[in-house]
């Protein structure tokens, strides 16, 4: 596995960075205070963002972000949720390249993601007519430029690997043009949602895009940097700081992975909304997609502490994932929604979510486009169920 490699040629130079961690590492402003009153961005009201499963105050918002979204003229809600997964990214986005092409892909009302899921996300949320970007975004990039070591510089820098390639896409795609379609979507009454982990509070934060979007053009940069830092893995890659304020006092956050906090996520504060089934949700269908595998692949494990703790953090994210599809299912049971999602086929071969080789990512692709334009992508919770069994 990649991540056995990368432990491997990594582990010995961070055991050392720990020990000069303490005087070399580049200072960073204050975190804010825990629970401080009017906390947001700078320049930014605090109601472009909510932490998700704050207790009351979590609850109300997600109600308010709920009751925003409005149904497709057919009177249909369509709900679509990318999960995190890396290089697994590319299976996403074949899926909905595929399913443009098989004339099956509806109007999502409102999108959410993590990680790559993020990534992938606007395209979702624009439409076909944004497929081309999507697809060359996935299958075109220089992908395993994304592993860019720092080398040495890991010793006095966060993150094993530098950031600049990914910053660099991120930039070349989210243009001013992307930025001004999505406000228009969202002044439709479309949600776009992405989840980024504050590592200072240990909150799940999830961003309303749209909302930044519709502040025009100098809402760019913190676009940009949500997106940055929900697909930033700690410790491989540097978080994202994000400058805030309250009362004229500025702080930073330090932001990681959406997928730290949770793989995916339909809708914020879903264990309040299993509480009190919201009636706009019923009828609603909701989508999700894996961009991982559901199965850990049989390996035998090497007798040592590297391999060991890359084949745990494999299963361990593999878990996580299938512990949350069933809190989804159970959400859309509740609230009388048709449930359905997919994800990466079990027999096609990876070497993991770091496995940027350009071989890889369009075998990925290819494996989700195959299933979107022939219809076979989704499936129910109990069809997953069954096939496990027989």
């Amino acid at each position: 596995m990649i991540l056995s490699k990368i432990l491997f040629r990594v582990l010995p130079s961070a055991m050392l960075a720990l020990a000069l961690a303490s005087c070399i590492t580049p200072p960073r402003i204050n975190a804010p205070p825990i629970a401080l009153a009017g906390l947001a961005p700078v320049g930014f009201p605090a109601d472009i963002r909510m932490i998700d499963g704050a207790g009351p105050e979590s609850t109300q918002n997600a109600a308010r972000i709920i009751s925003r979204f409005t149904a497709a003229a057919d009177g249909s809600v369509d709900i679509l949720a990318l999960s995190g997964g890396g290089s697994g990214g590319a299976f996403g986005a074949g899926v909905l390249v595929g399913l443009t092409r098989a004339k099956m892909r509806p109007q999502y009302e409102i999108v959410t993601g993590v990680s790559t899921g993020a990534l992938i996300a606007p395209f979702a949320f624009l439409g076909p007519e944004w497929d081309a970007l999507l697809t060359e975004a996935y299958t075109e990039q220089p992908t395993g430029g994304f592993l860019l070591s720092r080398g040495l510089g890991a010793l006095f820098w966060p993150g094993l690997y530098r950031n600049e390639p990914l910053i660099a896409m991120i930039d070349r795609f989210v243009t001013p043009q992307l930025l001004a379609a999505i406000a228009r979507e969202d002044a439709r009454g479309r949600l776009l949602l992405v989840g980024t982990t504050n590592l200072d509070s240990g909150d799940a934060v999830i961003w309303d895009m749209g909302a930044i979007a519709r502040r025009g053009e100098p809402a760019l940069r913190l676009f940009r940097d949500v997106l940055l830092a929900s697909a930033s893995v700690p410790a491989f890659f540097p978080p994202v700081m994000i400058s805030v304020e309250s009362g004229g006092t500025r702080f930073q956050e330090m932001h990681v992975d959406g997928g730290v906090a949770t793989p995916f996520f339909l809708l914020p504060d879903m264990e309040s909304l299993l509480r009190a089934p919201q009636a706009q949700l019923r009828g609603a269908h909701a989508f999700v997609i894996v961009n991982g595998q559901l199965e850990p692949p049989a390996t035998q494990t090497p007798r040592n502490s590297i391999p060991i703790l890359a084949r745990s953090l494999e299963i361990n994210q593999i878990v996580q994932t299938r512990d949350s599809l069933a809190v989804a299912v159970n959400f859309a049971e509740r609230n009388g929604m048709q449930f359905q999602f997919t994800r990466v086929p079990a027999d096609l071969v990876t070497e993991g979510p770091l496995d940027f080789n350009r071989a890889t990512m369009e075998a990925l692709f290819a494996q989700g486009l195959t299933l979107g334009e022939t219809g076979r992508v989704w499936q129910t919770a109990d069809q997953f169920l069954r096939a496990q069994t027989q």
